[in-house]
């Protein structure tokens, strides 16, 4: 119950959302093949395991639920056995508002053989038939809404009152109906974008198409930014001129079902915490890169599973990537320092890091610390800013704060296989090296960069120019 018992607590910490919109239930069969059919051309799955999971905006709910978000989601859903099915899956992590369905529940199965899809078969074409009053005082009270729009009419309707409090982010869909004016963001991919777009004549495909695109919807829709979704290429997000592309992390060409439910519930939660919409894409683009590296839909946990995601945005939760990744029998590696500066010598020396291992954590000192070891003028700046720098490295996979002189107490908490420390401490004591010795570490140091460092950076810059 550990992980289920932070993600709990964590919902204190992270503003509510509300996700509007048309819920599915996905099903996976899961085989191997290795021969055709005698009758037909096809392959022969055998040896299927079944897996259910929540789908379409069920899907976008229950990872920002997962995320530790406390999350009310507003769809369609009967009392059909799929309908049944996937409320027994939600009922442990969300609230669920139902909106009364023409039809039953559509349902999604795909068979993989060897974890690749041969085919893929839908049944149930239900619809929202109304809006209920519970649904529009849930929605008219929210903090932050996301409408994740499948075309099967959620999200129309309850338009008016989507209309009146404009959401944070809109994942449109070819069937449903256009976003509201005012929508903080809109997410389509790459294909949708284009189809959307009012010139649909101009070729599409390419960065530039992506551009013109998103800007002629920016204006067309009335909506304050679109961020066009490029699968391992990031995202290109547009306020109407001159877009801004935000790379993937890297490049996974897994299975990218799920990819754009994860980026839309990431990028909703990021912008109802504060977010700048920039920053929420960039949040986005790497927790979808991570949900496509980790599997896919096929690799999030089972609803009754106490398992956390296997990533999260932006690492927020240190110990617990630690802990995930010793469970998979992997290397923890550690690295410290004020990072006031940062230079070249810190970024080859954290790359350097990186490479020893599976994760890399930098453990760095709090303003109060830095001032106690550097003097009243340091830190140039402040911890907000140290973090976000180093979190945006992608050689560092998560950032933990100390505000003691030392980081022994945290290493205690995150025990890495090995920790790091610059150089300049050559010829000198660890001081940490025994710590790690208490559970089988090992300390080492990793050459600087010759003449680089804050304190002489900081020197130069007083100097003024010769």
């Amino acid at each position: 119950m550990a992980a289920k018992a932070g993600h709990m607590a964590a919902k204190a910490d992270r503003t509510p959302l509300v996700v509007v919109g048309d819920a599915l239930l996905d099903r996976d069969l899961t085989g191997s093949a290795d021969r055709l059919a005698p009758d037909a051309p096809v392959p022969v799955v055998s040896e299927c395991a079944e897996r259910t999971r929540p789908g379409g905006a069920a899907l976008a709910a229950y990872l920002a639920a997962r995320d530790g978000r406390e999350v009310t989601l507003i769809t369609g859903v009967g009392d059909d056995p799929a309908g049944r099915a996937l409320r027994e899956l939600l009922a442990p992590w969300l609230r669920l508002i139902p909106l009364p369905l023409t039809g039953t529940l559509p349902e999604k199965t795909r068979v993989l053989a060897q974890d690749r899809p041969v085919v893929r078969l839908d049944r149930g074409g239900g619809r929202v038939r109304e809006a209920t009053d519970e649904a529009r005082d849930a929605l008219r009270s929210a903090r932050a809404v996301l409408v994740s729009d499948y075309g099967r009419g959620a999200a129309d309707a309850l338009r008016d009152v989507l209309a009146a409090r404009p959401p944070l982010v809109w994942d449109p869909h070819p069937r449903g109906g256009a976003p509201v004016p005012g929508t903080r963001l809109v997410t389509p991919a790459e294909k949708e974008a284009h189809g959307f777009a009012p010139d649909r004549g101009r070729p599409g495909g390419g960065l530039r198409a992506a551009a013109l695109d998103a800007g002629a919807l920016v204006r067309d829709w009335r909506v304050a930014a679109v961020a066009v979704t490029l699968g391992p290429r990031g995202a290109l997000l547009s306020y109407g001129e001159h877009p801004l592309l935000v790379p993937a992390p890297a490049a996974h060409h897994g299975d990218s079902c799920g990819a754009g439910d994860r980026f839309a519930a990431t990028a909703a939660g990021l912008l109802a915490d504060g977010a700048l919409v920039g920053e929420a894409v960039e949040g986005a683009v790497g927790a979808a890169t991570a949900f496509v590296a980790a599997g896919g839909a096929a690799a999030v946990p089972p609803a009754g599973s106490d398992r956390a995601l296997a990533a999260l945005p932006d690492s927020d939760d240190p110990g617990a990537l630690a802990a995930r990744i010793r469970a998979e029998h992997g290397t923890v590696v550690a690295a410290g320092g004020c990072f006031d500066l940062l230079h070249a010598g810190h970024v080859g020396l954290l790359q350097a890091a990186r490479r020893l291992g599976d994760c890399l954590v930098v453990c760095v000192n709090s303003d109060a610390s830095v001032r106690r070891r550097k003097g009243g003028g340091r830190p140039v700046n402040p911890l907000a800013d140290r973090v976000r720098v180093l979190r945006a490295l992608a050689c560092v996979d998560a950032v933990a704060v100390f505000d003691e002189d030392t980081p022994e107490r945290l290493l205690g908490e995150l025990r890495p296989d090995v920790w790091v420390k610059g150089g300049d401490y050559a010829g000198a004591d660890l001081p940490e090296a025994a710590l790690l010795q208490e559970w089988g570490g090992q300390a080492v140091l990793l050459p600087y960069l010759d003449g680089r460092s804050s304190t002489a950076l900081l020197a130069r810059a007083t100097e003024g120019p010769r």
